[in-house]
């Protein structure tokens, strides 16, 4: 298991626009580095707000060590707590999904509001202060129907993002929607393989005859410098965009965390279906038409995301073990929709659940591979996999920037 100086000693020594090293992708020590450095300090996609709708509903999620629950409050706003009892530490929540006036310790019956505070204690004696025993929050933000959470003390700035979901996930009205359908699987396979295999479509030719039906693998399709420079084709569709109000235009962080653009589907397809046409009747917020395109939104470590003029399938990646990861894809559409009356359930979600297991397989082999003593890193293409460069090239900062030792303060 590798430490800190000899993680940062192969993040400093890898060679510019290759893979990683097999440690970077395999040892325990690294994964252990990831969670700290990355899971623990960035904010986290963790749920679609229409996820839990009504008062009392919650999600739980596990990232790392830390169990959190998401609870919607009487009040209507969001919040995070560590889903972990005061009293003995029961998970309070242990089901990915639920519904609750209060939050109720299965264990001994700590009954909790859902803003966290310790309503019932039976017979903790006369000096027992309940006020001192609520619930432990989670840094939580909802924007443009997202909610994002952060373990870390201090977050992150969350403003500019927030800005952007506002005015680009915002045309999809994400609060007026609902989760039609939720598939979770395990890759076993690093986190980092899943989101490499996401951000190019390299591979796409060869293992996603459905995707390819609706989605390019040109990668002029996907690759963009800013809001004026990209292909012709999508600089016509920003155009168009424009003049309906419709945000599309490419933006992103610096650093390339993050990153918004609408793009047009091949031969002016309306949706990710076999058939091209949209799989639900009802578009969703204020998408004016049917071949709006897919609005596509990526932020590392944890999500990528595509909001279409029909539906909307927003994708949460969360580590389990150096070689697994579990990948949550939710399906939303209007809140008006009815299944077998405006959409049917398997048009709606063939082409990504197949796409999701393809890409399962793959980041297996992937890793299989990886495992080998007898792998090295290899060159990424510059016109195919330049998302995969951003990728691993925030990483490697990321991790170097909070592994290496702090100079010590002068004494005064």
């Amino acid at each position: 298991m590798l430490n800190t100086a000899e993680i940062l000693d192969q993040l400093a020594n890898r060679r510019k626009n290759f893979s990683l090293s097999r440690d970077l992708y395999c040892d325990e020590g690294v994964f252990h580095a990831d969670l700290e450095n990355l899971w623990y300090r960035e904010w986290l996609f963790a749920i679609p707000s229409c996820d839990i709708p009504k008062t009392g509903n919650h999600a739980t999620l596990q990232i790392g060590e830390y169990p959190v629950v998401i609870v919607r409050g009487a009040d209507g706003q969001i919040r995070a707590f560590h889903n972990v009892c005061r009293h003995r530490g029961q998970r309070l929540c242990p089901k990915q999904n639920g519904t609750s006036p209060k939050l109720v310790c299965p264990y001994h019956q700590w009954t909790y509001d859902l803003d966290g505070k310790l309503l019932f204690a039976r017979d903790m004696g006369p000096d027992f202060d309940p006020s001192k025993f609520s619930l432990k929050p989670v840094h939580c933000r909802t924007e443009g129907g997202m909610v994002f959470i952060c373990l870390a003390d201090d977050p992150p700035d969350f403003e500019q993002l927030g800005g952007f979901l506002r005015d680009y996930v915002g045309a999809s009205d994400l609060s007026n929607a609902k989760v039609a359908f939720t598939s979770t699987i395990v890759e076993k396979g690093n986190w980092k393989l899943v989101i490499e295999n996401n951000r190019e479509c390299y591979h796409c030719g060869g293992s996603h005859p459905s995707l390819c039906r609706t989605y390019s693998d040109n990668p002029l399709m996907t690759v963009m410098e800013g809001p004026n420079a990209a292909s012709p084709e999508i600089l016509s569709h920003w155009n168009r965009c424009d003049k309906a109000g419709l945000p599309a235009r490419f933006v992103n962080e610096p650093g390339m965390q993050w990153r918004f653009a609408r793009v047009p589907l091949l031969n002016n397809a309306e949706s990710f279906t076999m058939s091209t046409k949209a799989a639900v009747n009802r578009r969703m917020g204020t998408i004016p038409w049917n071949d709006a395109g897919s609005l596509m939104f990526y932020h590392f470590p944890s999500s990528w995301n595509h909001f279409l003029p029909d539906h909307a399938i927003v994708f949460r990646l969360l580590p389990i073990s150096p070689t697994e990861t579990e990948v949550t894809s939710k399906w939303l559409v209007h809140k008006d929709a009815v299944e077998g009356v405006d959409y049917d359930l398997q048009k709606l979600t063939e082409v990504w659940l197949a796409t999701n297991d393809e890409d399962r397989r793959v980041v297996e082999e992937n890793q299989k591979g990886i495992l080998s003593p007898a792998y090295e890193p290899g060159p990424y293409s510059p016109n195919q996999e330049e998302g995969v460069i951003h990728f691993v090239d925030w990483y490697v900062r990321q991790m170097m920037d909070r592994l290496s030792p702090r100079p010590a303060m002068a004494a005064e």
